[in-house]
């Protein structure tokens, strides 16, 4: 990590990142996270139980990614359980009949959130405020390769394929004058990146 001057960290609400593997299922990931981080004390509630709703809300399959208004509607409706009552799936059955939550599943949890712009002002007003943000980004490759001091300058016009991904603000501060937020990924324990306003 690159020297940040901290001004707001809320990785203390969190347990361990996890790891979403290779499925499509970073906006449930970082929907419970923040969902679970938000209730006071840490216990990871169910990705899939939330990314299940929110698939079956916006008629998509779950080789599909989910799309923010169905996953807010979930939360706000269905709600979800405990990560123990129904884990994370590494891979979804073939027969997509098999793929349904265990019957009579509690207590569920739910959670009101809306949606609003990705200003960078928001976001960090936000996190003054104690709120971790999920942030929905646009990735090119250089994402997935972050310099040693794992800092990423994002960039106003992204250079190659692109792709959406979901990530959860947890804190903001300065880097050589710049403003930055520190993000948790699902991409498993450990990953933690600043992005820099670029």
């Amino acid at each position: 990590m690159t020297n940040i001057t901290v001004k707001t960290d809320l990785r203390g609400m969190f347990g361990q990142a996890r790891d979403q593997g290779q499925r499509t299922t970073c906006l449930a990931f970082a929907a419970s996270d923040s969902h679970a981080a938000s209730r006071g004390v840490w216990e990871p509630l169910s990705c899939e139980f939330l990314f299940y709703h929110a698939q079956r809300r916006a008629n998509r399959k779950p080789s599909q990614g989910a799309m923010l208004v169905s996953m807010l509607e979930a939360l706000r409706h269905d709600g979800q359980p405990h990560e123990s009552r129904w884990p994370y799936l590494t891979d979804v059955p073939a027969d997509l009949t098999q793929w349904v939550p265990p019957a009579g599943v509690a207590p569920l949890f739910r959670r009101a959130g809306e949606e609003t712009s990705g200003a960078m002002d928001k976001i960090i007003a936000e996190l003054t405020q104690g709120r971790p943000v999920i942030v929905l980004m646009r990735l090119s490759w250089s994402f997935d390769w972050v310099n040693p001091t794992a800092s990423w300058t994002r960039a106003r016009r992204a250079a190659g394929p692109q792709s959406a991904h979901a990530v959860i603000a947890v804190g903001h501060g300065d880097v050589k004058g710049q403003r930055a937020v520190l993000i948790r990924n699902s991409w498993g324990g450990g990953w933690e990146l600043e992005v820099t306003a670029g």
